[in-house]
């Protein structure tokens, strides 16, 4: 795919623009007002404004369809220039708290699931972007343009921070070089100015890759999709695992840099009569003992076609009590957006059906 104007970092769009001046007022016109076009470009001399229509587009995604959940959830379908779409969520963590005197107690606290590839190579079992098959990566400009097209879309202020977590479509280290490159853009202060602390990556556990990021030291959060405790269920789960199984991944974790005040974020994934038990929940006591881990049990959406089933609330509690009893942090993930095509590849597979 062709470049965009998303694609640079701010230092690179100096090298590219001269004088490099123009690049920080560019920067600020397309981060912090979220123009649409050049046109809108006031103090850019109008060469200047042709060279970059030409070379560096702006309008990359367009919002062909959105689902908004009650409890204020909004998942987005994007459409790129070669006509393929990828999915981000947009979820409403902490409601604004507004004082009886109006005045602004806490303002709204936003995380926004972001894509990183059309389609995906790791086929898990349970997910339906896997369905469609991996299509090819999305460029740094596509990563960055959700976020932007999304704060447009809602009115987020500018100097509004989130959290950004790469685990929408499609697995972020599998298109390594652009997903690192993105991070440094979201964090760039003169545009979105999204603090790496408050960027997650989430990966099914390329563990070679996990340990180059590690390396990288960027500074943001690591989250790993585990789902399974032995690498018989998880290979069932997650094919991939005959290449990178558990153990290389948890070496790989013991290996990465976490910052004094995080911890690394597992993902589990809660499927009935499959990895819901007591006995697994030992099992991934043992595995994590020695890092400093956060579980995060999710229950299992059903979809049409799926023979995978929803966990009961009951085994999800004595699951959890289970490990925060021995000293393992434990949330219940509480599904956000079940009225709306709120899991990955959900509202894209509705929107090719209804299309087809």
């Amino acid at each position: 795919m062709e470049n965009s104007i998303y694609d640079y970092t701010l230092d690179e769009l100096k090298e590219q623009l001269k004088p490099s001046f123009r690049a920080k007022q560019v920067y600020n016109w397309i981060y912090k007002k979220y123009v649409n076009s050049y046109d809108e470009m006031k103090n850019i001399p109008n060469d200047l404004k042709q060279t970059l229509k030409e070379n560096y587009p702006i309008n990359i995604l367009e919002i062909v369809k959105k689902e908004q959940s009650t409890d204020g959830s909004i998942k987005y379908l994007f459409k790129l220039r070669d006509g393929h779409t990828v999915e981000s969520v947009l979820l409403l963590m902490k409601k604004k708290k507004v004082n009886e005197d109006g005045s602004i107690e806490r303002s709204e606290q936003f995380t926004v699931c972001i894509s990183t590839q059309v389609g995906c190579k790791v086929g898990c079992t349970f997910c339906l972007t896997a369905k469609g098959g991996f299509v090819r990566n999305l460029t740094v400009g596509e990563i960055v343009d959700q976020i932007v097209e999304i704060k447009k879309d809602n009115n987020i202020a500018e100097n509004k921070s989130l959290n950004i977590v790469f685990m929408g479509m499609g697995e972020p280290l599998d298109n390594y070089n652009n997903f690192v490159h993105s991070v440094k853009v979201f964090s760039e202060e003169e545009g979105l100015s999204i603090n790496r602390r408050r960027q997650t990556v989430s990966t099914s556990g390329l563990s070679s890759k996990i340990e180059k990021l590690g390396n990288e030291n960027l500074g943001i959060q690591l989250a790993i999709s585990l789902h399974a405790v032995d690498d018989e269920l998880r290979s069932e789960l997650i094919p991939m695992n005959k290449a990178y199984n558990i153990k290389s991944i948890i070496d790989a974790v013991k290996k990465f840099p976490v910052d004094a005040r995080k911890k690394v974020m597992f993902e589990y994934l809660v499927i009935k009569d499959k990895n819901d038990d007591i006995a697994s929940a030992k099992k991934l006591l043992n595995l994590l003992d020695g890092i400093k881990a956060k579980v995060n049990l999710i229950y299992f959406n059903p979809y049409p076609g799926t023979s995978y089933q929803r966990p009961e609330r009951n085994d999800m509690i004595k699951f959890q009590d289970y490990l925060t009893s021995r000293g393992l942090l434990c949330t219940i993930r509480e599904s956000k957006g079940l009225d709306i095509s709120a899991a990955c590849g959900q509202l894209k597979e509705k929107d090719a059906n209804a299309s087809s």
